[in-house]
């Protein structure tokens, strides 16, 4: 195994003397590099885009966004995962997050899982993988095994396959129909790919399932109008939400919500069209979600 040519794996030269610095030299260096990551994002928006646009048309369509990666590659396609219930509204099985050494790889190295790809396979099978899903494979080096057998196994599928790295020309890309390159540069640590790699990462992740979940509805105007009222804040906030959208008080808001049976998306048509919660709903249906095609 060569990882030479990777730049996840050179050396900063900024940082050779990393172990000699201050504690304030290092932390200020450390946020210096950081500020560097979303140029480099930025660089990539019209591939984000792209991946964006596979997304919202695998979700119209029934499909599924699978994210697949091992270790903080992988946690963070979890992550990302599962915010999008209580934000947006969708079923765990909607957005769902793959990591080599399956749960239990959250919190602790499983040894050796990632270099499978066939363990990949497996994972994607037991998730009954079709035609109508995307798999993202998620992989700072660009060449993960496991991340490269689960693209493998979702082209033989007829899955849309993306992928997400941080190198140029990464063997993952090859398995990819759109991939995503974000190049950072090397680490104040050399190889630690936590940190710049791990912020590309996620910022990247922030704006696929985001962006995505605007484009079938899930927001209007910039408020979170799926939002699922699972704790007291989130009731709170729902009823903010309501408010906010159709200019009501808090009164209004809190009767609607409960008479919306805690469906703020509902709640809002119901005030801005003044349909009772049946017409309410079938407005919705017929404008596939989307609040605003509602009025």
């Amino acid at each position: 195994m060569n990882l030479d040519k990777l730049t996840t794996e050179k050396r900063n030269e900024k940082t050779m003397h990393l172990d000699e610095m201050s504690m304030e030299e290092i932390l200020v260096l450390m946020n210096y590099e950081d500020q560097t990551v979303p140029k480099c994002v930025e660089k990539e928006i019209p591939q984000i885009k792209k991946v964006a646009d596979a997304i919202t048309t695998a979700f119209q369509n029934g499909g599924r966004l699978i994210y697949i990666g091992a270790g903080t590659s992988g946690r963070l396609g979890i992550l990302d995962a599962a915010e999008c219930v209580p934000t947006f509204g969708t079923s765990s099985e909607k957005v769902v997050g793959l990591i080599a050494g399956g749960m239990s790889a959250m919190t602790a190295a499983v040894e050796g899982a990632e270099d499978s790809e066939e363990l990949a396979n497996s994972d994607l099978k037991d998730l009954k993988l079709t035609n109508k899903d995307i798999v993202i494979g998620i992989t700072a080096s660009g060449r993960t095994p496991y991340v490269v057998g689960g693209l493998k196994y979702a082209k033989e599928i007829g899955a849309t396959t993306a992928s997400i790295s941080c190198n140029k020309n990464a063997i993952i890309s090859t398995y990819a129909t759109i991939s995503i390159e974000i190049e950072v540069g090397p680490e104040i640590l050399t190889g630690s790919t936590r940190l710049k790699s791990g912020t590309a990462q996620k910022l990247v992740l922030n704006m696929l399932s985001t962006v995505s979940m605007i484009g079938i509805g899930k927001i209007y105007k910039n408020l979170m109008v799926d939002v699922q009222p699972t704790n007291e804040k989130l009731v709170e906030r729902s009823k903010r939400i309501i408010m906010q959208a159709t200019d009501c008080t808090y009164e209004e808001a809190s009767g609607s919500f409960e008479n919306a049976n805690r469906d703020v998306k509902l709640a809002i048509v119901m005030l801005l069209t003044n349909l009772g919660m049946d017409e309410a709903k079938d407005r919705l249906k017929q404008a596939k979600g989307f609040v605003r095609k509602t009025l």
